[in-house]
């Protein structure tokens, strides 16, 4: 991939002393952390994480990645779902705690020049990463279709952002209970074959950015991915996030955690671990 707005100005990682703003519950086991980080916020681009530690002690001795999901000021705004150790203490961390971080790390979403329709796929907690970013295009002047899918309506996730910023906003969910009832992947089909679209940006189960990534071939539209995988280091030193591409093994970490979807070897790519 070429002609990155984010790539082209991105800064090396620093060591950042954070303290928590607000941690509050946006959906059933999914929280919405703020976090007081001068430096990061201006500095990190819209795909790339931050490596946190949230504690300290034998349980913490690995940081915990989490996707940038929006900046306001001098703050950024984190979106976690709860599933183990790392995230079940996140959520306990209440305002004014400190704890620190490293970032902006990794490589985040493209954005090719002269683009003028971009459309988002967002499954479950996928919205994280692509928060910041669709507010960026929108910025930009480019048109902005989102799509975006959830158990049920009370698993919907910043809809208020996408509905503020998106030209178009279709909502799937498994029980029917908001938009469309099916997948996500099922109205990513139909916008693919109904807008005319530059480019694809998708995040969320891999099965589900798997399905996507050959929609948008099938149509002849670029496609972004953004992928999960266990870090340890996140620096590169480690090679415990691999992805399989057809350029060889890539870091997660420093290679991605975003990739041309038409580089990655999805048989042979793994589900990531809980955090």
């Amino acid at each position: 991939m070429s002609g990155c707005a984010c790539s082209e100005h991105a800064v090396p990682p620093a060591l950042e002393r954070v303290e928590v703003v607000a941690n509050d519950r946006v959906a059933s086991g999914v929280g919405l952390v703020v976090l007081h980080a001068p430096r990061t916020a201006e500095t990190v681009r819209s795909g790339q994480f931050v490596h946190v530690r949230l504690a300290h002690g034998t349980s913490f001795i690995l940081r915990r990645p989490f996707s940038v999901h929006r900046v306001r000021g001098e703050r950024i705004e984190i979106l976690y779902q709860v599933l183990g150790t790392g995230t079940r203490t996140l959520a306990e961390r209440e305002a004014g705690d400190e704890m620190d971080l490293i970032g902006p790390l990794g490589h985040g979403w493209e954005i090719p020049p002269g683009i003028a329709h971009a459309l988002l796929v967002a499954g479950g907690l996928g919205v994280a990463p692509l928060g910041m970013l669709a507010e960026e295009l929108a910025a930009r002047g480019v048109a902005v279709t989102v799509a975006t899918g959830a158990p049920n309506k009370e698993r919907l996730l910043v809809r208020d952002l996408f509905e503020g910023v998106a030209r178009r906003v279709e909502i799937a969910t498994d029980d029917g209970s908001c938009g469309t009832r099916g997948f996500v992947t099922g109205v990513c089909e139909n916008l693919l074959a109904d807008e005319a679209l530059d480019v694809v940006y998708t995040c969320g189960p891999e099965s589900m950015q798997r399905i996507v990534a050959a929609q948008a071939a099938g149509a002849g539209v670029p496609c972004q991915v953004s992928l999960e995988r266990l870090m340890a280091c996140g620096i590169g030193a480690c090679l415990s996030c691999v992805v399989r591409t057809s350029q060889g093994l890539k870091r997660a970490c420093v290679d991605g955690p975003v990739f041309d979807a038409a580089v990655v070897l999805w048989d042979l790519t793994e589900i990531p671990a809980k955090q």
